[in-house]
Order: structure tokens, then sequence, then C-alpha cells
């Protein structure tokens, strides 16, 4: 009977997020989409009596994110007050929303379920600072310099760090890895406790081969764990754990250090040493090539870098 109250467009939401289910996406992931679409198909109704998704326009969103940048935050669906409502909505907000809108109506182009895709031409607002600038060579160094490596706790951490820039996992999905999860052989890892439930292969190099080995070697000498990262004392470690040593180096060396960012490296670095976007999703575990696409922010100094290794004049043979 609830089914039957719904507009196309609801329907049409309803079962793209049967289709989110369906791909084991997180929770959180799928809540999102649906507050984005919700709100969007609410909007639409109100200013455009739009009920049909196929009568979408590129107009219409633009008009929405217009009408976000203005009307600012308001309560919506909660017992009280947002103490913030009306305040901006910031650039990386919108942006967000923006993502949400892109991956379900290119879901339902894939779908033929409309016959015109109206985010083809859409982009995302300018003045995003989202990711922080792409840490240096000599910043990483310092950062890898500063964990004591005589003790069990900072190799400990010093090895996931590695791990980390190394694959570009994330540190849920680090701290999860169980000894048999590893190949050495192959140079890769199955991570099994991801985000959205599904397993993925990620591939390190033979420099991070040495260490796991290392690692290895050395974890088995003090206790014997499934574990590749417990604690000291045997349990399993905690993210806040990592996060709190990752704050206090970066304290030391002036830098904003967390995990994420620490990800969000590998990815920059992959991309600008020749990696293309397709491969980085699937390394990442993305559900969209719509995310991964943030890493594709460079600083000033990495687009000059990379200008310096393919700039067509110095690897002309010229006489």
């Amino acid at each position: 009977m609830y089914l039957l109250k719904l507009s196309n467009f609801e329907l049409s939401i309803e079962d793209f997020l049967l289709f989110c289910l369906s791909k084991n996406l997180s929770k959180k992931t799928i809540r999102s989409y649906e507050q984005t679409l919700k709100l969007f198909a609410q909007y639409l109704k109100q200013e455009f009596q739009i009920e049909k998704v196929e009568d979408v326009s590129k107009s219409h969103i633009r008009f929405y994110i217009k009408n976000l940048q203005e009307r600012g935050k308001y309560s919506v669906n909660t017992p009280y007050a947002r103490k913030d409502q009306g305040k901006s909505i910031s650039v990386n907000t919108i942006n967000n929303y923006v993502r949400n809108i892109k991956v379900f109506f290119n879901w339902m182009s894939d779908e033929d379920e409309i016959s015109k895709n109206p985010v083809e031409k859409i982009r995302l607002l300018k003045g995003s600072e989202r990711l922080k600038p792409l840490l240096t060579n000599q910043e990483i160094n310092q950062i890898l310099s500063a964990f004591d490596k005589t003790r069990f706790n900072g190799y400990r951490n010093y090895i996931i760090t590695l791990l980390i820039l190394d694959t570009g996992c994330r540190i849920n999905e680090c701290l999860n890895i169980e000894v048999n999860d590893i190949d050495l052989r192959s140079k890769a890892i199955a991570l099994k406790n991801t985000k959205n439930k599904k397993e993925r292969l990620v591939f390190f190099s033979p420099k991070m081969k040495q260490e796991l080995k290392r690692w290895l070697q050395y974890k088995d000498r003090y206790l014997t764990h499934d574990l590749l990262f417990p604690t000291n004392r045997g349990t399993k470690m905690l993210i806040t754990t990592y996060e709190h040593a990752l704050r206090k180096i970066g304290n030391r060396h002036n830098i904003e250090l967390f995990p994420h960012r620490l990800r969000a490296c590998f990815a920059q670095y992959y991309l600008l040493n020749g990696g293309d976007l397709a491969t980085l999703q699937r390394i990442l575990g993305h559900s969209s090539l719509e995310v991964t696409k943030v890493y594709l922010q460079l600083d000033d100094e990495s687009v000059g870098r990379q200008y310096q290794r393919f700039s067509p004049l110095s690897n002309f043979d010229l006489e």
C-alpha cells in the first residue's frame, strides 16, 4: 500500500536504494543517498511540480544548487531545532549532494530508465578545500622517521603507515587484516572487512613486501596472533589508538595528520605517477568514479612537477 502512494520519482529512488543494498554499500552511504535524493525530489515537487524522474533537466539541478547556496542549513525530520539553521552550507557539503545526485542519475541512465541524462554537464562547485595539500617527500620521511621502531607499538604503527601509503587501504580495513589474508608471493592482500562489505584485493610493492616480512618475523617473536596488527597485549587495535599516535607525530612536525590524509596521499601520488582513475577506483573500493575524481585536485607544486616529467619539448629529440 505504501508504494502505491509514491510518485514515479520516489519509486525510482526506492529502486536505487534497493540496488545500493544489493551492492552491500555501508549504511552511512545509503543514508546519505536517501536523504539527498528525497530532499531533491521534495524540492522539485514544490518548486516545479515535477514527479517523474525523466522530467528532470540539468536546469532543475542548477536551480537546486542555487537554492542550497541561498537557503543555507535548515532542520529536516529532526525533533529539535538546529543551532546553525540558516547558516551557509559549505562548498564541500553541496558538492557531496551533487555527487549523490550524479550517482543516482548515472545509475538511471545505465539502467535505461531515462533517455537523456541531466547530470552529464553538471560540474562540482569550485573553491572546495576538501583535500589537504599533498604531503611532500620530505614530510613523509619526517613522519616515518618519528616512529620509535625499537618498541612494539612504534614499529607496528610505522608498518601501518607504510601500508596505507603503499596500498591506499582505509585504517579500519588495515586493522582487520589477518596474517592469512596476505599473499607475499603475489604481493596482494585480501581485504575482507571493507566499507561496502565486499571483499577486494589490494597490491603492495616489493619494498612493502620486505617490510611486511620483517614485521611478521618481529611480531612472531613476541606473540602469536591471527591479526597482522594486534596490540602488544594481544588484543585488537582501536582506530583511535593509531589516530592519536599519528596526530602526536603530526603536531611535532606542524603537519595536520590523520589516516585518511595518508590514503588521499596514496591516491594523488598514484595519479601523478601515471595511474588511471578506473584502476584507482577499484583499488580504493569506491562504489562510484565520482568519488574517486576528488583526488584529481592537485596543488600547483604537484602540477608543476608532473609537467616537468611530461613536457612535450623536453621529450622531443631536437637537433
